[in-house]
């Protein structure tokens, strides 16, 4: 159950050693016989199918470990990027992600995205280097002075988006978007948080490292608004 690595990368293995025996040698058949059918890619569909299975069979096992069930989630995604990215496997067909998008797990996965989402903005707010720019001495790279925190932030909704953004439907998308607001608005209670903490010192280091936050966030967020 802790390896579910290892039947996704022979999957891949699989589908690449035979990917040439099939276009070479099957495929012409197929042809000559007037079919429509694609060799590499029913092969893949089949071998896909048995991942299916194999995941509806362990998810129940691992629903309630957090560390293994993110640790599935994350080799899923890595296995579902390679299988369309490298090998061409078409969106209508049957995916993992239909699997991770039933109620129980779906549900399940939500809530550690957003567990694992917080643990991380505690640790960049409380870090040395938050309200400190990465970029502070590289002057044409760093017109907006923003600090690491928010800089950290944002990509950490990125990430979130990279993750949910081959789902099958708009309704479990729009439920990560949910999510990805609720953060927002947090992130946007801790600056507020801090920010009276430093209201006698409005020109201080870190009172300004929080209005360079907020204008940098609010900057990327109406840059995104284009992405449906």
């Amino acid at each position: 159950l802790n390896k579910p690595e290892w039947y996704l990368t022979q999957v891949l293995m699989w589908i690449g050693n035979h990917s040439k025996f099939l276009d070479d040698k099957i495929q012409p058949i197929l042809d000559k016989a007037g079919s429509s059918v694609n060799a590499g890619l029913e092969f893949s569909r089949a071998l896909v199918m048995l991942i299916l299975e194999k995941l509806a069979a362990d998810i129940p096992f691992l629903l309630y470990d957090d560390t293994l069930f993110c640790h599935l989630v994350d080799e899923v995604l890595l296995f579902e990027r390679e299988l369309y990215g490298v090998h061409g496997y078409l969106s209508s067909f049957p995916s993992c992600m239909h699997i991770l998008s039933e109620e129980s797990c779906f549900q399940r996965w939500l809530t550690v995205e957003k567990k694992f989402a917080l643990q991380k903005m505690d640790s960049m707010l409380s870090s040395e280097a938050a309200w400190i720019s990465q970029y502070k001495d590289i002057t044409d790279v760093d017109e907006m002075k923003v600090p690491d925190c928010a800089e950290t932030f944002m990509t950490l909704l990125l990430v979130i988006t990279d993750r949910y953004k081959n789902l099958p439907t708009a309704s479990r998308k729009l439920q990560f978007l949910a999510l990805q607001k609720e953060l927002v608005d947090d992130f946007r209670i801790r600056l507020t948080q801090v920010m009276k903490e430093e209201t006698r010192a409005s020109l201080g280091f870190r009172y300004c490292a929080i209005l360079n936050a907020v204008n940098y966030i609010a900057t990327v967020l109406a840059d995104w608004a284009d992405n449906v």
